[in-house]
């Protein structure tokens, strides 16, 4: 499988290209405008071609799938150009910050009959995707950074997106009724909360970016039990008469944080023809817009004087 990835940043190099550089199914094709960064990736994972564009690298050539990891602000031209070639496509979180551009690459996609998917990697992290359909009714989710505000549209579709990702796919049943709350400072996004019910379920998602550490808790609870996840791997069950631990361990953090199974998935889907789970790509965007709306309705603004 001739595979593209686009964009070398933090993000590739560390969590992508050590899963798809040693599978010996893939032939690996880089694109970066840093050229150090592409003669050192290319070296590290021995990519067959390099290229200082997108334009570049298809002239000519034809790929089963791409990987996007450039900056969010590239993403909708690049996505656009491998959909409008039919080449299946992964792209980090967020496919854009802006709604309605999710929603046109969406609907290119469909038009297209070509798969895009949208890089939500707690979906598949163990610790997460083992709480799905645990029959909890309330479930919390943290995301705290350490002296972090930031614009609002900023902080919610590049971070707090992991939180409503995550109710959405951990939420026992349809979405009824919303709740949002956000504090801003000086036109910075400080803290945000977010509640979901439906029929005999509550999810509450919060973040505060001048918290006093980073950290990322889920609490999971009902039905006798409770069940806590710490970053992503260190996990507690409760049921009232034992208290159990168990401590991230030995598993590469590709596994544990759910890229490995993520990337498995995806091209799985590219080889077995899946479709874009449009649905879950707009849920999610959706309701980042909606809270990114409220933070910004709530800036204020200096008054004219008369």
């Amino acid at each position: 499988m001739r595979v593209l990835v686009i964009g070398l940043g933090d993000i590739a190099r560390k969590a992508y290209l050590p899963i798809l550089g040693t599978r010996p199914d893939i032939e690996l094709h880089l694109v970066s405008r840093n050229a150090q960064a592409l003669h050192h990736a290319a070296q590290a994972f021995h990519a067959a071609s390099m290229h200082h564009s997108l334009a570049d690298a298809i002239d000519g050539a034809d790929f089963d799938a791409a990987f996007v990891h450039a900056a969010t602000e590239a993403h909708p031209a690049l996505v656009r150009t491998l959909l409008e070639r039919r080449i299946p496509t992964f792209v980090d979180k967020p496919l854009t910050d802006n709604l309605a551009e999710v929603e046109q690459l969406v609907a290119l996609s469909q038009r297209q009959q070509t798969l895009l998917t949208v890089g939500f990697n707690r979906r598949f992290a163990p610790s997460y995707a083992a709480l799905r359909g645990s029959a909890a009714n309330l479930i919390v989710m943290e995301k705290h950074r350490h002296r972090q505000p930031d614009t609002p549209r900023r902080v919610i579709f590049d971070d707090f997106i992991h939180v409503i990702d995550t109710l959405l796919f951990l939420a026992p049943g349809v979405v009824e009724r919303q709740s949002i709350e956000t504090q801003v400072e000086r036109g910075m996004l400080t803290a945000v909360t977010l509640m979901l019910a439906g029929r005999d379920f509550t999810a509450i998602g919060t973040m505060h970016r001048d918290s006093g550490l980073n950290e990322e808790r889920l609490d999971v609870m009902g039905n006798g039990m409770r069940r806590s996840v710490l970053n992503i791997s260190e996990q507690v069950h409760m049921d009232g008469t034992e208290c159990r631990h168990r401590r991230g361990d030995w598993t590469p953090v590709g596994q544990q944080r759910g890229f490995e199974a993520m990337c498995t998935a995806f091209l799985t889907a590219v080889r077995d023809g899946g479709r874009t789970q449009a649905d879950a790509i707009i849920a999610t965007h959706t309701l980042c817009e909606a809270v990114t709306l409220h933070a910004e309705r709530s800036i204020e603004r200096p008054l004219t004087a008369s």
